[in-house]
C-alpha cells in the first residue's frame, strides 16, 4: 500500500471499532499505548504520528483469542510457526494482529503498520524507528504498574529526551528499547521460559547499534 496521511477523523473511528475486539481493560490498556506512542511521535517522527497512533490502537486486537484460535489463524493463512512459537503461545497475538489487518482494516493496511505490529511483542532484528515506538509505549504505558515498567519510563522520560539534540534523542531511545529488551530476557530466563528468536536479535541489533 502506498503511504498516505491518516486523518484525524480516521484515528477516532479505529478507536471505536477496536473496541469491540477486546474488554474494557485491555481497551483501556490500548488508549494508553495510543497516548505514549502519540507522545513519543512528536519526539521523533511527528510526520507519521497517526499511522504510529493508528499502530497502536490495533497491536492487541486478537489479544483475547485462545491459543488455538491463534494457531487455527497462522495456519489458515500460512503463517509458519516454529517449535518455539507455539510454547510461547503470548507472542502469537502480534502475530495474528498482523494478519487480521488487510482483512478487517484494510485501509491501515501498511507496512509500516503491520510489522510495528507484528513485532511489538518480541521485537526484531535492526527495529524501525515505528517499531521501537509501538514496543517501548506497550512496555511504559501509564497503565503499567509493574516495577519494571515504571522504572524504564521513568528511565526514559526523566532524561529529558525533548530537550536533546536529534542524534542523542535517537540513542535514547534505543538505550531504553534496549533495557526493555534486557528486561524481558532476564524475565524470561528467570521463569525458564522460551526467548523468541527474534528477541535475541533484537538485542544484538541494538547492541551492535548502540556506539
Amino acid at each position: 500500500m502506498i503511504y498516505r496521511e491518516i486523518a484525524e477523523a480516521e484515528i477516532e473511528g479505529l478507536r471505536e471499532r477496536v473496541r469491540g475486539y477486546m474488554s474494557e481493560k485491555r481497551y483501556l490498556h490500548t488508549l494508553a499505548v495510543e497516548d505514549m506512542a502519540a507522545r513519543l511521535s512528536d519526539l521523533y517522527c511527528p510526520e507519521k504520528k497517526n499511522k504510529i497512533r493508528a499502530a497502536a490502537l490495533l497491536h492487541d486486537i486478537t489479544k483475547e483469542l485462545s491459543a488455538d484460535e491463534h494457531l487455527a489463524l497462522c495456519k489458515e493463512y500460512g503463517e509458519t510457526l516454529i517449535p518455539e512459537d507455539v510454547v510461547a503461545p503470548k507472542t502469537l497475538h502480534a502475530r495474528t494482529a498482523a494478519i487480521i489487518i488487510p482483512m478487517k482494516f484494510p485501509e491501515f493496511s501498511d507496512i509500516e503498520i503491520i510489522n510495528a505490529v507484528r513485532f511489538h511483542t518480541t521485537g526484531c532484528a535492526y527495529m524501525t524507528l515505528c517499531e521501537k515506538i509501538i514496543y517501548l509505549s506497550d512496555y511504559i504505558d501509564d497503565t503499567r504498574t509493574h516495577w519494571d515498567c515504571i522504572k524504564l519510563r521513568n528511565m526514559f522520560w526523566d532524561a529529558e529526551p525533548q530537550n536533546m539534540n536529534a542524534e542523542e534523542r535517537i540513542a535514547h531511545l534505543d538505550f531504553v528499547v534496549l533495557e526493555a529488551v534486557n528486561t524481558c530476557i532476564n524475565s524470561l530466563i528467570e521463569d525458564r521460559k522460551i526467548i523468541s528468536c527474534d528477541t535475541v536479535s533484537a538485542r544484538n541489533s541494538l547492541l551492535l547499534n548502540i556506539k
